[in-house]
């Protein structure tokens, strides 16, 4: 199948509607790692206003009795600052501690985090800094340190991941790397807001479906728009994070092994399963999923079996708290 390219993307008569207009509950922009290379400022919104927290990418909107969610956009990325200077997943942790400090959101076991990718090693650097405060640790898709299995392909991937690219080609090679073929190539199926989602601008017409989930992936990436800087700088951080297993073993007894879980999907091309495995192995974690077909980002290839998931992993922690 020929993907459209960015033009045509930007000429459907989806695109306008590509990014959706949830509108936060609470949201800022907070001056951060003061005396870290610093001040600079995350912005950060909170959906929801239940009372079980949780950090999270996205988590559906419809929840907002029950989940009070933080997004934040890390340091080079989004809105927040994006300073040239060394970034590091634990200095990105920090980051994220003072803005939770921030919200008040300080209690004894009362943060459901989950992160994956980058994301997800910035959440162990959370449960090394807090363990205390975590009600359950969720980690997909993620590593204690990037592996290299010394193959040429592996090698020319990574480095090629730095280099320069056009727009069309950074879209595509970012597609492949977390996406399954098969799921690019078929119908848009992602669950679109509709009027009864709350909080949410509903544009004259409905959200409009896509072609194909490659092209709703590629319209998104068009819209966002990336700091080269500020990737660089987090792949740098991303490059050097290292949890050894005594590290992780530690983390484990901490946090708690059945607050934990790891998931990893075999078709991950990014960060390839065997790293989901080595996470395993150290944590012990509750729960351990390696699903069959599952790329790099199970948020929008599995949506609903994935909040689902979430939702599971955050009411086993809320029981383990005695709530």
């Amino acid at each position: 199948m020929a993907f459209l390219t960015v033009e045509e993307v930007a000429k459907s008569p989806a695109f306008p509607t590509a990014i959706w207009k949830l509108q936060p509950h609470r949201h800022g922009l907070l001056p951060v790692a003061a005396g870290r290379g610093g001040p600079l400022n995350i912005s950060w919104e909170v959906h929801g206003d239940g009372p079980i927290k949780l950090i999270a990418l996205y988590f559906g909107h419809e929840r907002g009795d029950k989940y009070s969610v933080l997004i934040f956009d890390n340091r080079g990325a989004g809105a927040s600052d994006k300073p040239v200077l060394r970034y590091s997943t634990s200095e990105m942790a920090r980051d994220l501690v003072e803005v939770l400090d921030h919200l008040g959101w300080s209690g004894e076991r009362q943060l459901h985090v989950s992160g994956g990718s980058m994301g997800g090693m910035i959440a162990q650097e959370l449960a090394v800094l807090i363990p205390e405060r975590i009600a359950s640790l969720n980690l997909h898709c993620t590593a204690a340190r990037l592996e290299n299995s010394g193959s040429f392909s592996e090698l020319t991937g990574r480095l090629g991941a730095l280099l320069p690219k056009s727009l069309e080609s950074e879209i595509r090679a970012t597609a492949h790397g977390c996406f399954p073929q098969a799921w690019l190539e078929a119908a848009d199926d992602a669950e679109l807001p509709g009027t009864n989602t709350p909080r949410c601008e509903i544009p004259e017409g409905g959200y409009q479906r896509f072609e194909s989930n490659y092209a709703r992936f590629a319209a998104q990436e068009i819209c966002i728009g990336r700091s080269k800087n500020g990737f660089y700088l987090q792949a740098v951080a991303a490059g050097f994070h290292q949890k050894s297993p005594e590290q992780l073993r530690d983390l484990a007894d901490r946090v708690g092994r059945p607050r934990i879980m790891v998931l990893h999907g075999t078709a991950d091309a990014m960060i390839p399963v065997s790293h989901g495995k080595t996470l395993i192995q150290y944590l012990m974690p509750g729960k351990a999923v390696i699903e069959e077909g599952l790329g790099h980002a199970p948020i929008y290839q599995k949506t609903r079996w994935f909040n689902e998931l979430l939702e599971e992993r955050c009411a086993v922690g809320e029981k383990l708290s005695g709530r």
